[in-house]
């Protein structure tokens, strides 16, 4: 007998013996693991809201440079240039066996959703940025605290939205959330 017909025949008769016989409950036999620690480690925070620093300087051309980076690129592997001052492409952390290692860093991507002034590819999904700060600043619809809120969790009044939950959620720090905010509402027509 060739092995295809082998083959076949075991299966014929393991699929005969399985239907008579009934299925037992193994649930038992094995510890499960409590899954609703695990999805509870998973979930968000509630939106959580926000007072913008006093040591935010949204004047800082330091501080404009950086929010101008971490909105055009994605993560320190495929960032474009070289970041400013304050800003790497890499996070180093050392781990418990005392090896260092660097993971790129995580950064905004926002024009991957929003177009403002120079971007390359803008998004159209959010709204457009582009004279933020004569649109809404100047004209006092909005203020700084309102944009600094919107970065860091957009849920405090939007609550379906799919915008990244920055601060609550740790993807950023309280100063990539200015230097963000900073870059926004600067005065960007003089470039």
């Amino acid at each position: 007998m060739n092995l295809k017909i082998k083959c076949l025949a075991y299966a014929t008769l393991f699929v005969s013996a399985s239907t008579s016989i009934s299925a037992a409950d193994l649930t038992k036999a094995y510890d499960m693991a409590d899954a609703t620690k695990i999805i509870e480690a998973d979930l968000f925070a509630g939106p959580t809201k926000y007072t913008m620093p006093k040591s935010c300087n949204l004047n800082d051309k330091a501080a404009i440079a950086r929010g101008e980076y971490i909105f055009h690129n994605l993560n320190g592997d495929q960032a474009k240039g070289n970041p400013p001052a304050g800003l790497a492409k890499y996070i180093e952390k050392k781990g418990k066996d005392g090896k260092v290692t660097k993971k790129p860093k995580q950064y905004g991507n926002c024009v991957a959703c929003h177009n403002i002034e120079g971007a390359v590819g803008g998004g159209n999904i959010g709204p457009d940025l582009t004279s933020y700060k004569a649109i809404f600043i100047d004209t006092n619809a909005r203020d700084h605290q309102f944009v600094y809120q919107k970065i860091a969790d957009p849920r405090v009044d939007l609550a379906n939205t799919h915008m990244t939950v920055n601060l609550t959620t740790k993807l950023m720090n309280e100063q990539e959330i200015c230097d963000l905010t900073a870059y926004v509402v600067a005065d960007k027509s003089k470039k």
